[in-house]
This record gives structure tokens, sequence and C-alpha cells, in this order.
């Protein structure tokens, strides 16, 4: 299958998580020929129920290529020009798993072994398929981990943590407001006064940013609102404790805050003669720490990811190809 039409076979999968069942089942037939054709061995690696990742490799691998099959919503099915290929996952990731999977073929034809290829789920949610991984690595010396990275090998990416704000209040008629407990003037008063902190800055990273992404709360606009919620994420360039520490100082008393989520901001590898770029979004990378020494690098821009008109650039899927291959042999040179 012609690398393009690899790409939009991806595409045309719905993967939204956590529905990753049906293309983990459409790369292990795949991919199970050409681990059959070059004895390597592949496995549907259990995640929970229904979502599993898929791990191939031929020999025991020092480099392992790995990206993650799930997209977020919603599904947008496949369509190209003569430039591009559209559609849910053409940059994140779908177009880069099938670049991996080429780069593994032609490696394999020139007798290239030692190498993997391991695609996971949940890495829009929770990164679960990664942490499930994470519990039995198969000993590789390198990580490729295949994000939009408009084939620049990252030299770090942002970490993240998402919290989660309620404030609790008391309901009364909005006439006689004195009786009663706002949570809203709660909420919006903790986060501007978040929106008001110096965050931490790293030479390399950047700035440290927060997004209010969601806001909810109150009963009718004559009601004193009794409940109010907020999400908000923060792209993490320093410490995680620290950082906790630091929201949790900002905020007051009235205030429950949860941390739903976190994933630390990492500093990654060089290669001689590969271009290189900072990242500010998060990456399985910190959750696969046993599958060997991460490089980030892939095709397609994080600038369309997750947005209607997602599309990779057919010339750099074919770029990206041929750099896995250079990649992997030069990693594999390096003792």
């Amino acid at each position: 299958m012609h690398l393009f039409e690899l790409t939009r076979a991806l595409i045309d999968i719905d993967s939204v998580t956590p529905n990753e069942f049906e293309i983990g089942n459409y790369l292990y037939e795949h991919l199970r020929p050409l681990a059959e054709k070059y004895d390597g061995q592949i496995e549907l690696m259990p995640v929970v129920p229904q979502r599993n990742n898929v791990y191939v490799n031929w020999g025991k691998p020092d480099v392992v290529l790995s990206t993650h099959m799930d997209t977020v919503p919603p599904f947008i099915p496949s369509r190209e020009d003569d430039e591009r290929i559209w559609g849910r996952g053409a940059c994140d990731t779908h177009g880069i798993g099938a670049s991996m999977i080429k780069a593994a073929e032609a490696l394999l034809e020139e007798g290239v072994r030692n190498i993997g290829l391991l695609f996971v789920v949940g890495e829009e949610v929770d990164g679960l398929g990664a942490s499930k991984a994470n519990e039995t690595p198969p000993g590789s010396r390198y990580l490729i981990n295949g994000e939009p990275t408009e084939n620049l090998l990252g030299l770090g990416t942002k970490g993240a943590i998402r919290v989660e704000l309620e404030a609790k209040g008391r309901s009364v008629h909005s006439a006689y407001a004195e009786l009663g407990d706002s949570a809203i003037n709660k909420l919006l008063d903790n986060l501007q006064a978040l929106r008001q902190v110096e965050w931490p800055v790293d030479e390399l990273l950047g700035d440290t940013t927060l997004n209010i992404g969601t806001i909810s709360g109150g009963r009718a606009a004559n009601v004193i609102p009794d409940q109010a919620a907020a999400s908000v994420a923060i792209r993490v360039v320093s410490d995680l404790d620290e950082l906790k520490q630091l929201i949790f100082a900002t905020l007051d008393d009235r205030m429950t805050a949860t941390i739903s989520s976190e994933v630390p901001a990492v500093h990654l590898k060089s290669v001689p003669g590969f271009e290189t770029t900072i990242v500010k979004y998060a990456t399985d990378i910190p959750k696969l720490t046993n599958w060997g020494q991460p490089l980030l690098i892939g095709p397609g821009t994080i600038h369309v990811a997750h947005s209607v008109d997602e599309h990779v650039p057919k010339k750099q899927l074919l770029e990206a190809v041929e750099l896995y291959k250079s990649l992997v042999k030069q990693l594999q040179a390096t003792q």
C-alpha cells in the first residue's frame, strides 16, 4: 500500500478516544504480514477492554518508532489534493504512523534489524496506552516518538497540568444578594488571581502559559449561584511539584482544587545533521521512560492539529520516511 493510501486508510477509521479498537485491529492485520516476512513478532497489548496497543519488532530492538493511534473529536474522513491529505488525524498522528510503517518496511528490505514499532491508545486524554506499555519495555536504547514537528527534531516539549476548580455558595433571590453567597464570585476571584501569577520561564522552553478552558455555574440570572466550576490547563516549563505548590498557594480556602492530570516538561536529545525545534505541547514521552532515550520528530504542523482544517503535506510525509530511516541507522551506529 502506498504511503498516501495508507495515511488515508488510517484517517478513515474513526479512532476518536476511546474508540481505538478498530484501528488497533487494522494496524495489527496490516503489520502481521510484514512481521511474518522478516521473522518478526507482533502482538496486541491489552490496555483495557476493547483498547489495545500494537507492538511489532524484528530482533531485539535498539530503536523503537512510536506514535499514538487515537484522535480528538470529531471524526473527519479523509480527502486529498495534489499537495495535502486532509482529515482527522492527518498530522496528529495517522500520517506519522504511516510514515513510520513505510520507513520500517524500507529498512527491513535493506537488511536492517533490531527495530520496532509501537502504536498506543489514549494519548489525547490521559496517556493510558503509553503508561501500560511502560510496564513491559523491550530493552530498546532509543524511542523515536512521532508528533507533528514539521520534520524538525524536537529539543524539548512543555509539560501540562490540568486543574479542576470548584466553589460552593448559597442560593437566594438576587434582590437580596446579602443573604446569599455567590459561588461564581469566589471562582472569578481565584481565576483572576491565577491570571496575575508570574509563572516560571525556561531558557529553552520559554514561558509557562495558562488557559481557562471551561467555566460553568449558577442556576438563573435572578438567583445567587450556589455552585461554580472551571477547568484550567497550564503548559509547564519547570518542575511540576514547584508549580503545583505555586497554584495551591495562589488559590484561597473558598476553592476546592484538584489536579486531574500532569505531564512534566522534557528536554530531548539532538542528533548531528537534523534541524531542531521546540514544541509547546505535551507528548507520551514522559510515560514511556523505560523504552529508551527519547527523540521527537514527525511530519505536519501542530498549528492545524485538532482543527477542522487538519492536514499534512504529502511532501513532508515522503520526507519523514527518509528521516526516520536515517535516524534509525544513525542511532543504531551509536554505542
